[in-house]
């Protein structure tokens, strides 16, 4: 009797990790469009994803997207991560989203808003030791909430863990 409750537990605990592996939200599990999202990333973004670690923040005046090598003596990911993000500003002053629209294959929320909106926010690049920012920035209460909407929605797309508050 011992023997058949050991076995029917340790086939049960088998079982559950069989479930947690198939789970997509278990973090081992990586769906079909976060496959996308990477896979799309790496071809938008010149550089890999899987060598550098991005950041979206949610900040009072607005946000930032920050992209950082892992390796500080990746110089060539480095160069790669500054020549994109410069990019990005140029493209989202100018209310071309269409980069973010194909990593992710859809249109993120709040890009609408800050197309129409353009005039009140400002895009500067910053230099990290390690890579670069985008700093976005508005004192107008739309183009806020859109700014906050796009980079809450990079954050759970991305899948980075950061907070989504300000």
């Amino acid at each position: 009797m011992k023997t058949l409750v050991i076995s029917v537990l340790f086939c049960g605990l088998q079982l559950a990790a069989q479930d947690m592996k198939s789970c997509p939200m278990h973090p081992q599990t990586k769906s079909e469009h976060q496959a996308d999202v990477e896979k799309h990333g790496d071809m938008a973004m010149g550089f890999p994803h899987d060598r550098t670690t991005h950041h979206f923040r949610l900040l009072p005046d607005g946000g930032a997207i920050e992209v950082t090598v892992n390796d500080a003596k990746d110089v060539e990911n480095l160069g790669m991560i500054r020549m994109h993000l410069k990019h990005i500003v140029s493209m989202f002053s100018n209310g071309d989203f269409s980069i973010p629209m194909f990593v992710h294959s859809q249109t993120p929320p709040g890009v609408t808003e800050m197309k129409d909106k353009r005039a009140n926010i400002t895009y500067t690049f910053e230099e990290l030791p390690t890579g670069g920012t985008v700093r976005i920035t508005t004192t107008n209460h739309d183009a806020l909430n859109a700014v906050h909407d796009f980079l809450n929605f990079q954050i759970a797309d991305h899948q980075t863990g950061d907070t989504t508050q300000p």
